[in-house]
């Protein structure tokens, strides 16, 4: 009886830790602000490759850069990509993690970036100027200090800066600095 009961435990041990082990991770939900220009294009398309490559959800909005602003301080969101110069005001007062990540860049001729022409049906695009002629304008991330859910968010910046989004930035006239 006793070799029995031994080994009920051990049959009930092995099923509970067998049990533990194969729960999945739940996925997380983070929500993400970005400002508009090119980003609503490329980042729709980053966004629905993250969730599936990750099976977490994003829920992402674009807005001007004084909501994006309100967004972030209010502890709205969980991300933010803007331009470079926004998250780097956020870091300075305090309400962006330091060491927010340059993500993306766009050239600009003209007065229209390429990543804006790209989408447009009809266009036919020859090419960039030289990189001395042209403006290149910088995408930042940054995890509001207030965010809910920094590591859901750092994991969506990590997949930003991947092998598998440079094919997609080339496609929509961006490129990493």
């Amino acid at each position: 009886m006793y070799t029995s009961s031994k080994f009920a435990a051990l049959a009930a041990a092995g099923c509970l830790t067998a049990l533990v082990a194969g729960t999945a991770v739940e996925a997380a939900e983070i929500t993400v602000v970005a400002s508009g220009g090119p980003l609503p294009n490329v980042m729709g398309t980053l966004v629905s490759m993250f969730e599936r490559a990750s099976g977490h959800k994003v829920s992402i909005s674009f807005k001007g850069g004084p909501a994006i602003t309100d967004d972030v301080k209010q502890g709205a969101v969980d991300l933010v990509v803007t331009n470079a110069e926004v998250v780097d005001d956020l870091s300075k007062s305090g309400d962006v993690a330091a060491g927010g990540k340059t993500l993306l860049m766009i050239s600009k001729i003209g007065v229209q970036q390429v990543a804006e022409l790209l989408p447009v049906p009809g266009i036919d695009f020859v090419g960039v100027l030289p990189g001395d002629l042209q403006k290149q304008i910088l995408y930042s991330a940054g995890i509001p200090a207030k965010a809910k859910d920094r590591v859901t968010a750092r994991a969506l910046i990590d997949f930003l800066r991947s092998e598998p989004v440079l094919a997609v930035l080339k496609q929509k006239g961006m490129d990493l600095p």
